[in-house]
């Protein structure tokens, strides 16, 4: 556990050098296909899957968000990395059929969708 709490930190810090090269597309592209079936297009809690999980999917767009990103901006990443909520989004996936094939999460992908999210997060009012 504390080798990979090294490691998040390490691409969390990657991440953050390279921000000024991230893909916007790209982001919206692994967005779209893994996170906006429970998140929505609009991060608000708002996919087809959002009540099927339990708890029901955060809005990321709200103050307090906005506010958890700004004082850690590597939430985002963190979140898909050590995956605090355990096995809560395999089993939602699982429990309503749906198969994602497997993604090599590398410093590009995790830069490019964090970029993406966080450039949504601080446009929603």
């Amino acid at each position: 556990m504390k080798k990979l709490f090294i490691v998040s930190l390490g691409m969390l810090s990657l991440i953050q050098i390279s921000l000024s090269l991230a893909d916007n597309a790209n982001g919206k592209k692994l967005y779209l296909q893994r996170c906006a079936m429970c998140h929505g297009a609009d991060l608000k809690g708002t996919g087809p899957l959002a009540n099927k999980s339990n708890p029901p999917t955060p809005d990321l767009t709200t103050s307090v968000f906005k506010k958890r990103l700004n004082d850690y901006p590597g939430v985002i990443v963190s979140s898909i990395i050590l995956r605090p909520n355990g096995d809560l989004i395999p089993r939602t996936l699982r429990e309503n059929g749906i198969k994602l094939p497997p993604h090599a999460w590398g410093v590009e992908s995790l830069r490019d969708l964090n970029q993406y999210m966080s450039g949504v997060i601080a446009k929603s009012r």
